[in-house]
């Protein structure tokens, strides 16, 4: 499966029916995966549930995979009898995420699975300036959550409006930038921090919610859960937690009205997460901003040269069976069956050459990906992730 291609929401939804057809999953039974494998932070290294193998993927590819999973599951648990891909593309539509005019005329044909990719593509910000992703990707991406929790709601009650995500990432904003503020002593680092949070938000907020308001608009358990995980992933700017961001936590806890022990829990959980993942991500009071920029651009070109290595000797290996029948064909008559694949190898191979031409070229690692998106049919069936076999 390919995240980046077209086609991959049909493939994650086909394997996961695949896996889980037996199985009766939830929200609150996912959620504890959201926040292990990263989603709920916004740093994206493994995929919930395990049912496809992370392989290269880019953490923005993960993080399709994970956000998509969580609109399965919450609309499995509501409407498993109705269509997914329709159901997600209206609930879209109804918040306004489609605003742009390339999006607006794909959702006028129809509420199509091109659609969906698309405005998920839209929504993890992957086409956003590589430099200022590094300053913001991961706080856009921490609150994509709000998405799903949404998405419940309008399953359940047939109506959502965009006013309704607005209020709930400002009281997301509120809260957050009250547990920034919480340290005992700030730097202007701290204070650069905080208008990096601001700026990072998806909806400008025009009247910011006083913090009574805030907690008074969280209304149930997975929400609460959720701004608490988030204020402890606040807190951890600087590695650790002192008294005065622990006390606030507590008390925090308490007027959402949540237990001692889920309070100890959540910050035990962004500890774990970033002590085992340290090596991974950029951690969001990471001082040397210019440093994780190249790291991550050098992560992303050799994900993309691995990928493409390993699609080329796919593509090579298949070809060693179309040898094989060639020779076989000189001394008898092949099958229908083995005529074909001779048939659909040749053409194959046709079709590498330009691939491959690509592929040796100066940062051809980085255009073949393009190529893949935008002419698909060039390419050779290996490269092809999201088929779906008849």
């Amino acid at each position: 499966m390919n995240p980046s291609s077209f086609g991959w929401i049909n493939k994650q939804t086909l394997i996961f029916n695949k896996v889980f057809s037996n199985k009766a999953l939830t929200l609150i039974s996912l959620y504890q995966e959201l926040i292990t494998c990263g989603y709920i932070y916004g740093s994206n290294t493994d995929i919930a549930l395990s049912y496809i193998d992370k392989a290269d993927f880019s953490s923005e590819e993960i993080c399709k995979i994970n956000h998509l999973t969580a609109l399965i599951v919450v609309h499995q648990s509501l409407k498993a009898n109705e269509n997914f891909i329709e159901d997600t593309v209206l609930f879209y539509k109804k918040i306004n995420a489609h605003k742009t005019h390339f999006l607006s005329e794909i959702i006028k044909k129809n509420n199509s699975t091109e659609a969906l990719e698309k405005i998920i593509h839209k929504r993890i910000q992957i086409d956003s300036n590589l430099i200022n992703k590094s300053f913001n990707y991961f706080i856009t991406n921490a609150l994509l959550f709000i998405d799903v929790l949404a998405y419940k709601e309008y399953l359940i009650s047939g109506h959502i409006t965009e006013a309704s995500i607005i209020n709930e990432e400002s009281a997301i904003e509120t809260i957050v930038l009250k547990t920034l503020n919480a340290k005992t002593e700030k730097t202007k680092y701290d204070y650069s921090l905080i208008n990096l949070f601001e700026q990072s938000l998806r909806y400008q907020q025009t009247n910011q919610l006083t913090y009574a308001q805030a907690i008074k608009y969280l209304k149930t358990p997975l929400e609460k859960q959720y701004i608490l995980d988030l204020a402890c992933m606040a807190t951890w700017t600087d590695k650790t937690i002192d008294d005065k961001e622990r006390y606030f936590l507590f008390n925090l806890g308490k007027d959402l009205k949540l237990k001692n022990t889920d309070v100890t829990t959540a910050m035990q959980s962004i500890s774990t997460f970033y002590e085992t993942h340290k090596k991974d991500i950029v951690l969001l009071g990471s001082k040397n901003i210019v440093k994780s920029f190249y790291d991550n651009s050098s992560k992303i070109v050799i994900k993309l040269i691995s990928r493409n290595s390993k699609r080329l000797l796919k593509e090579l290996s298949q070809s060693k069976e179309l040898m094989i029948l060639l020779t076989k064909s000189t001394v008898k008559d092949l099958s229908k069956e083995e005529q074909k694949k001779v048939n659909e190898q040749l053409l194959d191979i046709f079709k590498a050459i330009p691939s491959l031409a690509i592929f040796i070229l100066p940062g051809g690692a980085l255009l073949l990906p393009l190529v893949i998106k935008f002419i698909p049919k060039l390419l050779p069936s290996a490269f092809d992730d999201n088929r779906i076999e008849d």
